[in-house]
């Protein structure tokens, strides 16, 4: 499992955006912290939350949780170089939270042009566990460095409520819901919890995304992206092999990695590699491949 830095280097500089050129300098390049939340300060709005298409498939200025999704990781991959963003964003979210504790898919946008239409048109009126508990889990990533963030009571509010989902699941819940679910699960360490999950997960780990394009599914790693979780004991140790050998072999000629789900814009077919690059090699770093 051969990985290129230099040639995905090569690749950020003339096929990404900003921002992900920058977060892959902090992350593989001894980059400034600094640069990376700079960049990332041009998609911020002034009630603190995060649009522009900092999401590449929602184009929306509007502040949407996808943004916050987003925004993020680029607080995590900036690790002890904390930001007081990241609390503001909590208090975004905290705004727009429902009763129940969680967030909704996707708020009104005024501006729908270029985005897909599962955001442009999501009910702004009920909570989804998908989008709830991906941004929960990204947020735990800065938790565990950020103390603002850890004792934000939104964090703790839109967690409780992803719990309560899962305990309610008694049929498999759409694949990306599953994979977003675990990942949170398993980022908590509930082991309870990871095994009930784990009974919708065949033993190969492949769940194939319904409505998505042909051959798109969520594998092994999208479950269990990190060694020494609860959630990696549910593969065994060939099926994990074999899934990091598919990413690693992901790399192409030009040192990037493509995306295996559909763009909705020309922007987003071009900012999605670049994000998914940086991801994917996040991902083999954290398996100790970079």
């Amino acid at each position: 499992m051969n990985i290129d830095l230099n040639a995905a280097a090569t690749f950020m500089a003339t096929q990404a955006r900003l921002l992900d050129r920058r977060r892959f300098d902090v992350l593989f390049r001894d980059g400034d912290p600094a640069a990376a939340l700079a960049a990332l300060e041009a998609y911020r709005n002034s009630d603190g939350g995060y649009g522009h298409g900092l999401e590449p498939d929602c184009r929306s200025v509007t502040s949407q949780p996808a943004g916050a999704l987003h925004a993020f990781e680029v607080f995590a991959d900036v690790g002890k170089s904390t930001s007081p963003r990241a609390a503001e964003l909590c208090d975004w979210l905290a705004s727009i939270s429902l009763p129940d504790g969680g967030i909704p898919f996707a708020l009104p946008m005024p501006d729908p042009e270029g985005s897909a239409p599962f955001w442009a048109g999501a009910d702004p009126g009920v909570s989804s566990l998908q989008i709830t508990a991906i941004v929960a889990v990204t947020a735990h990533r800065v938790a565990a460095h950020d103390p603002a963030v850890a004792a934000h009571p939104w964090l703790a509010k839109a967690t409780r409520y992803c719990l309560d989902e899962i305990e309610k699941l008694d049929e498999a819940p759409h694949a990306l819901v599953l994979a977003f679910a675990m990942k949170l699960v398993d980022t908590l360490g509930d082991t309870r919890l990871v095994e009930k999950l784990g009974r919708f997960v065949p033993d190969d780990g492949v769940v194939a995304v319904g409505g998505g394009i042909e051959g798109e599914a969520m594998r092994p790693l999208d479950f269990a992206p990190e060694p020494g979780g609860p959630a990696r004991k549910l593969f065994r140790p060939e099926v994990v092999e074999a899934d990091l050998r598919r990413v690693a072999g992901g790399q192409h000629d030009d040192g990037g990695w493509r995306v295996d789900y559909a763009s909705y814009s020309p922007a987003a077919a071009l900012e999605w590699n670049g994000m998914f690059t940086v991801g994917m090699l996040g991902l083999l770093r954290a398996n100790g491949l970079v």
